[in-house]
């Protein structure tokens, strides 16, 4: 079977790193599931008004061209435990297929055709290859037990600002401040990173470079800066 994209996802995550390994995460994050021809069509979304969550199926196109893996280390566990590849939600899978359950905040208005989202894991330019409803009364298992490891929330890393960071976010608003603080929280450090004392990190969120170190297991930011396109071609 050969399938092909329906939409891709306008994101506030524009990298790798930083964005969030499970939906929900982070609340704050925002994206757009704009809906591409010939799928581009009001009515394919008819029903979805009194909707408050969806399914996405997404592929993990930022991922390296090779091979599966048939065991993984995942982060949440460490980086130092293996299991299988089916066990995880891990993007080294055989078809890059990924699932994520998204807060639907509602329908584009204007040219696009397609969803505004919350508290979404998707990095900018993902493809979606389907959206479903979700179903409380049918999916919704509090009582489920998942893979050894994954029974809790991880736990958040505790985020400091200097005040000149904080102070040059705030000119962007309020919401990249949240965003920023909910993303590092988040822990996106690679699992081996969590044992040194003291490192430095920097990604892209919301059209801003933000730099930030952990020291003593606390996360401080350091820096906020807007992009700028034309230095960066």
């Amino acid at each position: 079977m050969q399938i092909e994209p329906i939409a891709t996802i306008r994101s506030d995550f524009e990298a790798r790193f930083g964005t969030p390994r499970q939906p929900g995460l982070v609340p704050e994050a925002r994206a757009e599931v704009v809906l591409t021809p010939p799928y581009a069509h009001p009515e394919a979304l008819r029903g979805l008004e009194a909707c408050t969550d969806i399914w996405l199926v997404f592929g993990f196109h930022a991922m390296p061209a090779g091979d599966w893996r048939p065991t993984v280390r995942p982060p949440r566990l460490g980086g130092n435990q293996r299991l299988g590849v089916f066990a995880t939600r891990s993007p080294y899978r055989p078809n890059r297929l990924g699932l994520s359950l998204v807060r639907l905040e509602g329908r584009l208005s204007g040219p696009s055709v397609g969803l505004a989202i919350s508290g979404q894991d998707l990095m900018d330019g993902t493809p979606v290859y389907d959206i479903k409803p979700y179903l409380p009364a049918i999916e919704s298992r509090p009582a489920a037990i998942p893979p050894s490891g994954f029974e809790k929330t991880p736990d958040e890393l505790p985020v400091t600002w200097e005040t000149a960071a904080r102070q040059s976010a705030m000119r962007h608003g309020a919401s990249l401040v949240r965003l920023i603080e909910q993303t590092i929280a988040a822990d996106p450090r690679p699992a081996y990173h969590r044992r040194r004392a003291d490192e430095r990190y920097g990604m892209i969120l919301l059209g801003h470079e933000v730099r930030w170190r952990v020291r003593d297991e606390t996360a401080r930011v350091t820096g906020v800066f807007p992009r700028d396109p034309a230095r960066e071609a």
